[in-house]
Formats: structure tokens, sequence, C-alpha cells
């Protein structure tokens, strides 16, 4: 559904959408370049996905454009494509179906309501991902901050070329990338309020290689024409025909993930600003719907941008009208200032991305990972180091196994704790005094067989290990009072206990079942097997009747 653009805080809209495009200007030509798509790719995509996304999404404020995660896995696939298609504008073509692709796994995401699930990945995964990503790009833009063509072949060519990158370093380009850095590093905060240190360094960056290193013959962006995309959808046909469909799938799926987190994750950031709160599914569908129009047309993809977002909330802007403002200013700059583009440094837009990659990487949790714990910096360094050399599929796919099963042998330890099995008043349980006096009195002939809380697949082996601990006890009591989840491997191992201990002749009970506790016993015919009278909510009243079956005699 349209977002309802509302004119009550038009001046705030006004500056902080205008803030906002000022901020997105060099970012946008840093990404295009960084991913091998050109520098019009990033400005259309920054043009598009913040007008589509402001329209369609569920947060008001948030602003959609490339980002540093997005840029790399996109250049990621365009790399992947580029080697096996006939040629590079094939593969570009293919690469922006893959982002089409991406935006439908967005929108899907958003029409099954898994919004409130897309974050719900542990913290290591997602920090050694995001880690690996801003190493991938700053890797990958250390050729052109030398002075030099990016090595084909991505992340392992660049770094097994690296001392040829070092021995052929142009020393210009090398102080203007420095320059560049300098400058987004140490522009003091009274003028950040002023002017966007990455504007400033863009303009500043290319005065002096118009100046200063005029006869230096650097490298700047190749000149593109300051006219509308038109859309493309050549790039599905070649898919199709070569058989490459399924592994394409898949990098939209993993694109599409990626953006959902990048998106909701700055969606929480803007609530907290703006002390209100987004709709998680509505905000999946409108940037899928953005990176839709974005791949139609030649756009990189993109998501929500935290420092984007953050500027336009700072600057006024409390609806999707900033995002619009923005997106009609930026869409004016590339048509009327297009033919100036072509005097920007390729050597600062470098310095720009580098800047990008160092901040996506999680140095806060880094540097205490390992005090926190050493299961959580395994994870987490496993993981940069699958992203940046091996593959981001894999990385994230191992980081999440590894880090559920980890959770889940610790949750199954702690669960096991709540399997106890009780013949006398001297175990460590709460039992009141009469039920006391009828263990004391049954002399370890009845079994009080206790369970309590999750009992998840985990806990199987803890029933059957007390279970099988189990002495000469004539009548077992299950008590399930407390078991607030019966998982069916549990279930199954509660059933084995129940039909073993029939078998060799001991009277069973079970006691408090409830709820879908009950009804899955029920399902597995397990209550079947039981006199009615050996089924009671009361523990007590089993108890009783436990003992009464089993004389100080037998």
């Amino acid at each position: 559904m349209l977002n309802r653009i509302s004119a009550n805080n038009l001046r705030g809209d006004a500056f902080g959408g205008l803030t906002a495009a000022v901020i997105a200007l060099p970012m946008a030509l840093a990404f295009g370049i960084a991913s091998g798509a050109g520098a019009a790719a990033g400005l259309w995509g920054a043009v598009i996905i913040g007008l589509v996304a402001s329209l369609f999404g569920g947060t008001p404020t948030l602003i959609s454009e490339p980002t540093g995660p997005m840029t790399v896995v996109f250049t990621s696939v365009i790399i992947s494509l580029t080697a096996t298609a006939p040629d590079p504008e094939t593969a570009l073509a293919m690469a922006f179906a893959v982002g089409i692709l991406a935006g439908v796994f967005q929108i899907l995401f958003g029409l099954f309501r898994l919004g409130r699930y897309v974050t719900m990945m542990p913290y290591t995964v997602i920090s050694g991902f995001m880690s690996g990503i801003g190493i991938i790009l700053v890797l990958l833009q250390l050729g052109p901050f030398l002075g030099q063509a990016t090595p084909k072949g991505g992340v392992i060519a660049t770094i097994t070329q690296l001392p040829a990158l070092v021995q052929g370093t142009r020393p210009l380009e090398l102080l203007l990338a420095l320059i560049t850095l300098a400058i987004l590093w140490c522009t003091p905060s009274a003028l950040k309020k002023v002017c966007p240190p990455q504007l400033l360094a863009l303009v500043a960056g290319t005065i002096l290689s118009l100046t200063v290193f005029s006869s230096a013959e650097l490298r700047t962006i190749p000149e593109f024409a300051a006219q509308f995309p038109t859309p493309n959808l050549d790039g599905f046909g070649v898919l199709l025909s070569g058989g490459q469909l399924r592994l394409v799938i898949v990098d939209a799926a993993v694109l599409g993930m990626l953006g959902c987190i990048d998106a909701l994750l700055t969606s929480v950031v803007a609530d907290s600003l703006t002390r209100t709160e987004h709709d998680s599914n509505k905000e999946l569908i409108g940037q899928g719907l953005a990176n839709m129009m974005s791949g139609l047309f030649g756009g990189l993809p993109g998501a929500g941008a935290t420092m984007g977002t953050v500027v336009n909330i700072q600057s006024g802007g409390r609806s999707a009208l900033s995002g619009v403002i923005r997106a009609v200013v930026l869409m004016l700059v590339v048509l009327l200032a297009a033919p100036l583009a072509s005097s920007i440094p390729l050597a600062v837009l470098a310095g720009i991305a580098i800047k990008v990659g160092l901040d996506i990487i999680d140095w806060e949790f880094l540097k205490r990972a390992h005090h926190l714990s050493m299961k959580a910096a395994v994870i987490t360094y496993g993981v940069i180091l699958l992203t940046v050399l091996v593959d981001l599929i894999a990385a994230v796919g191992i980081g999440v196994f590894v880090a559920n099963v980890l959770t889940i042998d610790r949750m199954s330890a702690l669960q096991s704790r709540g399997v106890k099995t009780i013949s006398t008043t001297d175990d460590d349980v709460e039992l009141s005094s009469a039920e006391q006096e009828l263990l004391d009195q049954a002399g370890g002939r009845v079994l009080l067989f206790q369970l309590a809380g999750p009992m998840i697949f985990g806990v199987a082996k803890a029933i059957a290990r007390e279970h099988n601990a189990i002495g000469n006890c004539q009548t077992v009591v299950f008590d399930l009072s407390e078991v607030s989840h019966l998982g069916v491997t549990a279930a199954i191992a509660l059933e084995n206990a129940v039909k073993e201990a029939l078998e060799v002749g001991r009277d069973v009970f079970m006691v408090g079942a409830s709820g879908s506790t009950e009804s899955r016993l029920r399902k597995m015919k397990l209550l079947e097997r039981l006199p009615e009278q050996h089924i009671t909510s009361d523990r007590f009243e089993a108890l009783q009747r436990a003992v009464a079956l089993t004389p100080a005699n037998a």
C-alpha cells in the first residue's frame, strides 16, 4: 500500500531529504565504481531505491540506497557471472536480473510475514559476516587506492597480486586517496554539521586533481549519459538459456536476505530516534519493490542506510516525504551534473569506499569477543574467514549451524536438570510434607520421575539416561505438571520409558499432562496404554494410589 505523504512537517522533511541527498551522492558514486557496474548504476540505484522504498516501505524516516554490504555481495555476483558470461555487458545484465530476483524474495518474506524472524540470527554470525564484508570491500579497493585497476578474480586474486599492486603504486593517486581518508577521519565535528565529510572529501579531492595534480593524468570516472535509464530484462533470457538459474536463485536469496537484515536493523535505529514503531513486513515489501525496480533499470541493489537515515531524522525528516525529496534532488543532480562526474578521481572514491569498509567491520565486538566467550570468538572469526576466503553463503550457513548446535547443546544441558528421578525425600526436590511421607512409606518401591520446563529434543538423552538408571522399584510416577513444551523427540523418549516400565511389570502413573502436552501424548496413543485411574492431574493423588498398589511385603 502506498504511504501517505504528509505536508505537516514540510520544512523538516525538505531539509532532511536535501541533507540525505548530499550524503548519498558521493556514496552512490563510490559504490557504483566499486561494484564494477559503473557510476550511473550507483546513482540511479540511489534514486530509484530511495523513491520506491519511501513510498511503499514501513518505516517513514528510513533512507534506502546502495549500501556497503549490498555492494560487496552484488560485486561478488558480478565477478562470478563474468567468469561464465560471453562478455562483461552480458554478465552485468545477468547481475541486474539477480537484483530483481532478490527483490522478489524480499516481497515474499514480507507477504509471508517473516519480518520479525529475519533478524533472529546469532549476533556472532551477523558480526562475523558484516566484518567479513567490510574486509572484502577494503581489499577490493586496494587496487584503485594504489592507483591501479582492481585485479580480475575478486578477493583471492587481489590477495595473491598484492605484491605486484604495491610495486606498481602510483604515488600521486595514493597521496590523493590518503588525503581523502584524512578528510574523512579528521573533519571537525563543527564542520560535519555544515558539510558531510564524504562530500567535502569528494569536492576537495576533485579540486586537487584539477589544480595541484592537473598534470598527473589521474584516472577518473568514465563518462556516462545524463538521461533516464531504460528497463532491461535481457539478463533473464541469458540466465534461462545458460542453465545457471539454480546458482543465480541462491545468490538472489542471499542478496535478498542481506537486504532484509540491513534494512530492518536500520529501521530499529530509526524507531529509537523517533520513538515510533515500524512495520517490518511492509518494509520488506517496500524494499523488495525498490530492488526490483532498481534492477529493472540497471541500478545497484540497496537497503536501509544507517548514516542517511540518522542524518535525515536529525535534520528534521519525519515522514516518507523526506525520502521522496531526497530522491528527486538526487535525480536532478544526476541529470544536470552528470558531465562533471568525469572529473572525479577514482582514487578519491576508493578512499571513500575503504572508509565505509572499515566502518562496517565490528571493531567493538571483535576487541572483546574472546573475553565474552571463546566459543563466540571462534564462531565470529570463523565466519569472517569463510566470508573473505571461501563463500558468503557458506559463511552464513556454517556459522548459523555451528552457533545453533552450540546453543542447543547448552540449552539441552540446562533443561536436562529438569529431568529427575526421586525415590526418597533426601533428594533435592520440592515436595509437600504429605508427598514426602508417602515416598518414605514406599521405601524406594515407588519412583517419582519428574520432568520440568520445555522438553526440547536435546533432553531426550537425559530422559533415557535417567530411565536406564532406575533400580528395583515397582511403580513409576511420571510427573509432567511443570512441562511447558514437549517436543516430538522428547515425547518419543518418554514413550520408550513408559513402554519399558510396562514390559518389566511395573505400574505406571501419568501426572499433570495438560494442553499441548496432553494432546501430543494422546495423538501418540501413549495414554491409552495406561488404566484410566493411573492418569491424573494431582501428584499427591497419584502417589497415594501408587503406594496403595505397592505393599511393603511385595
